[in-house]
């Protein structure tokens, strides 16, 4: 920038002394110039980043970005535009300090946004800055000075940022460019700030309707062990997410009613303890986990056998479960305490164990027949049947407990549980004590792990006074 010249040529010793001062003048006053355009950047700068933490619409701030990138330059105007999901350019905003020369300029502006528009469609090619850079520039004309540069979020191009003069002497300089990129980046982080926004807000919502599932599952598992004569029960389902695909249930199974307490009015009547488990996790599986207790319970009360009630609910379930991908597991049975005998089928889940207190050994119940519910349409499934004796104990599991790992990669498997459901049956007093334990086990077992519990898991103790 110059220093300006005095105004006319000294003739005698007045004007030599006023030669000597004016040049200083002149400085101070182009310093003085200098400060109040340093300060004038700052604020309207400043104006920006308050505008950036406080306002709540897009929308709003962004109506200050070419206003605010003119200002700072000291050119004629600036325009906004965006690009859309959908792969076209919006002309979003503008901003022309001539009122009279701004409508020219809009038209001259959307005729290049419909000239772009139509070349990405027939070329069928993602936005390029390259095209929206010459179609600005031949349709402002030659005499425009412009400069403009990209909107970048997360390294993804998403608008340009263009600043105009119309005055011939106008310069980018490198100072005017630096300052347009600094408000085309405060635009960035406003655009991602709002794409946060509602992010977060549709997480909220998505969290509040699994706080609502998760709590409408939790309702639908048993809220306390039943009042079975001559048995201790205790039961407890500990889901990997909020909602999960374990299932475990208490069904009366009588023919009068039962009573408001769930306890049987009739002692002939039999109970139906079932253990299943929805291949997957999260809110598909709770899904499916909650049709399968509702049909499920509809099938026990037509008084079937346990694998004519699997057979009849695999036919119903089917079509729904092959639509989905997705299978289920189930073990169900049916204990009669009036002749301590245990009737059960399994559809392919893990066998419970039975502890015998007459021989301290551990057998596993299981079928010969039993495939998925949903795998066949026609699957058979099994009947086998147990006597019970006092003292006898049984666990009902998920793979949960089974597939948890610690820090190696090692498995609690199956073995491991058998051994310590027996250290478990020999020295705790009552189921409840058993399920504690157990739990424990597992807890200590992939204590350290990166993912201590990535699958639900869901025990079920029950055992003969």
């Amino acid at each position: 920038m110059s220093v300006p010249q005095p105004p006319f040529q000294p003739t005698d010793r007045t004007s030599s002394a006023a030669t000597d001062v004016n040049p200083v003048v002149a400085l101070k006053e182009l310093v003085a110039r200098l400060y109040r355009e340093q300060n004038k950047v700052q604020d309207l700068l400043s104006s920006l980043g308050f505008a950036l933490r406080s306002f709540n619409n897009l929308n709003q701030f962004l109506e200050l970005i070419p206003l605010i990138a003119t200002r700072v330059t000291d050119a004629d105007g600036g325009v906004l535009f965006l690009y859309k999901s959908n792969g076209q350019v919006s002309l979003e905003k503008l901003h022309c300090q001539d009122i009279h020369q701004r409508k020219q300029i809009r038209k001259a502006l959307e005729t290049a946004t419909s000239a772009v528009t139509t070349a990405l469609a027939t070329a069928q090619i993602v936005p390029a800055t390259a095209t929206l850079d010459a179609q600005v520039s031949h349709h402002l004309g030659s005499q425009i000075q412009l400069f403009g540069t990209t909107i970048l979020v997360k390294q993804a191009e998403r608008g340009r940022l263009y600043v105009f003069s119309s005055d011939p002497e106008y310069t980018w300089t490198e100072t005017r460019q630096k300052l347009v990129r600094l408000v085309a980046d405060q635009t960035a982080v406003a655009i991602e700030n709002d794409e946060l926004k509602v992010e977060l807000r549709k997480k909220e919502r998505l969290d509040r309707e699994l706080e609502i599932g998760a709590e409408i599952q939790l309702r639908l598992l048993p809220r306390q062990c039943p009042n079975v004569p001559g048995v201790s029960l205790a039961a407890r389902c500990q889901p990997a997410n909020r909602v999960g695909g374990d299932y475990y249930d208490f069904i009366p199974i009588e023919r009068n009613l039962s009573q408001a307490d769930g306890k049987s009015s009739n002692p002939d009547s039999c109970w139906g303890l079932v253990i299943g488990d929805v291949m997957g996790k999260g809110v598909p599986a709770g899904l499916i986990m909650t049709m399968t207790r509702g049909m499920l319970r509809a099938e026990a009360l037509n008084e079937h056998s346990p694998s004519r009630i699997l057979q009849h609910l695999n036919r119903v379930m089917y079509t729904d479960l092959e639509n989905s991908h997705r299978f289920v597991t189930l073990f169900y049975s049916e204990y009669s305490p009036q002749t301590r005998t245990l009737t059960y089928s399994n559809a392919a889940h893990h066998p419970p164990l039975l502890w015998q207190a007459a021989t301290k050994t551990v057998k596993r119940l299981d079928t010969l027949e039993g495939m998925l519910i949903g795998l066949e349409a026609h699957s058979n499934y099994e009947d086998a049947q147990v006597q019970l004796e006092p003292g006898d104990t049984i666990i009902y599991y998920t793979d949960g407990f089974t597939d948890a790992a610690n820090q190696r990669g090692d498995r609690f498997d199956e073995e491991r549980l058998e051994r310590e459901f027996k250290f478990a049956c020999r020295h705790c007093q009552d189921p409840q004590a058993i399920l504690e334990y157990l739990f424990a086990q597992v807890h200590k077992f992939i204590s350290g792990a990166t993912n201590q519990n990535k699958d639900d898991m869901t025990l079920v103790v029950m055992r003969i006074n």
